[in-house]
């Protein structure tokens, strides 16, 4: 299949999701530099894969998670990639990825999975298996796949999905042969026609209305309208705790464990709940979290290429930040390489600038497109911006316009000292182009809530990716509805721009090409978010843990999605 062969050369980046900003997010390199320390190595993945006779049934694990969050739709726009962390284990996921980017069907699910084409027009076809069924006895069949597309394809429908690309090419779903299948059709010849219904599986068609799919999942996991190798045990989403266990409507591979839990902590709280065994696995970004947890007994770090990239945000609906030139002035004053070394000290890390929203530097056709648009560390330039825009600054060094200082809030959702240090630098260097930056320190369970309602001024966070198409979702980063990107700086010309230069390219390496060349251009016409870097991601892990991280935007698996029926403890 000619698409086979793109997804591992072309560039890799994917469906994005919220994630909170971590101290030390990670790239594919060695050696010292920005980090400092002796040289490290981060390989590609670092998982622990293991087939499933290597394993022992039964036994539970115990992860961390950031928060439960109110909305528990994967789906929906208001989801973070906690939401999808915690969906993947009882909903259903046809599709599964290698690390490396190789897209196949997941037998369990689907008996075919077919790319094709038709009158000049790009098909997939999906045909489920018999056994496959929702938990609350709907079947699984071509009804699925057009709930699914009709609930992610437009913002106007009154649903308010977390992307419409690759659901807004499709003209129709229809039956095939029998109920069994679907044959989807694209408008034309699409370049990435797996990713609509990569990440998020499928819907239960008798509840994807407009009313269940933006409100039902609020609270809720819904556990009848799964359909998976687990199923939810106990929720509580007050205490920030959500366990499943084997499903007895699953048909496929039994789960090896018996119970997984999920329960939200703070990154004090996650540390200890580790060194106590109260959890297997937990995020060490940074070298004061590493020294903590690293020489716990029978513990195993793990560094792998993270496949996010740490942002600052800044919201152009505030008055301080309507301007064009202020908003680049901001960005123009924040050193990114002393950022980058605080959030890597003692790491033994170093990467290339970010440079871009579409995609990472170890990949195919990625170049600086931020640098091109003119970022860079620049304190008398940012000044000069501001002078211009008549932001005066005051005798205590803060400017000042129409009466009104330039103050900002920025909320932190970590109590993690290098989290603290970060946004300390980040102050101090706005203070030195006239901005007052005031750190608000809050509960990681508010960072859904509190970024979806536009609760800040400046927010830092992570856009976690979880597929290998490239730039397919540049929509979904730059156009005017994005739910991702709340910076309030896209606009209808931009939408037509992607929609003219780059969703109009039939082939992965035009599109990414042409979706390189216009993302400088965004950029100066926004600046309304900047990559600061990625990292590595790393984790301290007990030994024995195999097929970690399956689930979709997180973890060590690069862009491996897996089954979670083989998680589990080695023989």
């Amino acid at each position: 299949m000619k698409n086979k062969k793109l997804l591992g050369a072309i560039a890799i980046s994917g469906a994005l999701a919220l994630a909170l900003a971590g101290c030390a997010s990670g790239s594919g390199n060695t050696g010292g530099g920005d980090g400092g320390g002796e040289s490290v190595e981060t390989k590609a993945a670092d998982y622990n894969p293991q087939p499933r006779e290597n394993l022992k049934e039964g036994g539970e694990v115990n992860f961390e998670i950031n928060e439960v969050p109110e909305q528990l739709n994967a789906f929906n726009s208001d989801a973070s990639a906690d939401t999808s962390r915690l969906w993947y284990y009882y909903m259903p996921q046809l599709l599964l990825v290698s690390p490396e980017g190789e897209v196949t069907k997941n037998d369990a699910y689907l008996d075919v999975y077919e790319i094709g084409e038709e009158d000049g027009n790009t098909t997939l076809t999906f045909t489920f298996t018999e056994e496959a069924h929702f938990n609350d006895g709907t079947d699984m069949d071509w009804t699925a796949i057009d709930a699914t597309w009709k609930a992610n394809r437009s913002y106007d429908e009154g649903f308010n999905p977390n992307a419409t690309d690759g659901y807004k090419q499709i003209t129709s779903v229809e039956e095939g042969d029998s109920p069994k299948t679907a044959v989807v059709t694209f408008d034309g010849i699409y370049a990435w026609p797996s990713m609509a219904f990569l990440t998020g599986g499928v819907l239960n068609p008798k509840h994807a209305d407009v009313e269940t799919f933006n409100n039902a999942y609020i609270g809720n996991l819904n556990a009848e309208w799964g359909a998976g190798p687990y199923t939810v045990d106990e929720f509580d989403s007050n205490a920030g705790f959500v366990s499943f266990k084997p499903n007895p409507e699953w048909w496929g591979n039994a789960p090896l464990l018996d119970k997984v839990t999920f329960t939200a902590l703070e990154d004090d709280a996650a540390i200890n709940a580790f060194k106590n065994g109260e959890i297997d696995q937990v995020e060490a970004g940074s070298q004061e979290r590493l020294a903590q947890v690293e020489d716990v007994d029978g513990a195993v770090v793990r560094r792998a290429q993270q496949t996010a990239k740490t942002v600052l945000m800044v919201d152009g609906d505030k008055p301080q930040f309507a301007d064009l030139e202020v908003r680049k002035a901001f960005f123009m004053g924040i050193n990114i390489d002393q950022q980058k070394q605080i959030a890597w000290n003692g790491l033994g890390y170093e990467e290339e600038a970010a440079g871009s929203l579409n995609m990472y530097s170890f990949q195919d056709g990625w170049s600086d497109a931020f640098g091109e648009a003119g970022l860079k560390y620049d304190v008398d330039g940012a000044k000069k911006l501001l002078d211009d825009a008549g932001w005066v600054e005051g005798e205590d060094g803060i400017r000042e316009k129409d009466g009104v200082k330039f103050t900002v809030i920025y909320p932190i959702f970590s109590n993690s000292p290098v989290q603290e240090a970060l946004a300390k630098s980040l102050q101090a260097q706005q203070k030195e182009i006239g901005i007052d930056v005031q750190i608000e320190v809050r509960a990681s369970a508010d960072f859904s809530d509190d970024f979806t309602s536009k609760n800040w001024d400046i927010f830092g966070l992570r856009f976690t990716d979880s597929d290998p198409f490239g730039p397919a979702w540049m929509c979904q980063i730059y156009c005017s509805d994005s739910g991702l990107n709340l910076s309030a700086t896209g606009t209808a010309d931009i939408d037509k721009q992607i929609a003219d230069e780059v969703e109009t390219q039939k082939d992965a390496t035009s599109w990414t090409e042409a979706a390189m060349k216009l993302e400088p251009k965004i950029i100066e016409e926004t600046w309304g978010v900047i990559p600061l870097y990625n990292g590595p991601s790393v984790y301290v892990t007990q030994e024995g843990l195999a097929n970690l991280t399956p689930e979709p935007y997180v973890g060590l698996d690069l862009f491996g999605v897996t089954p979670v029926e083989n998680l589990g403890w080695e023989k």
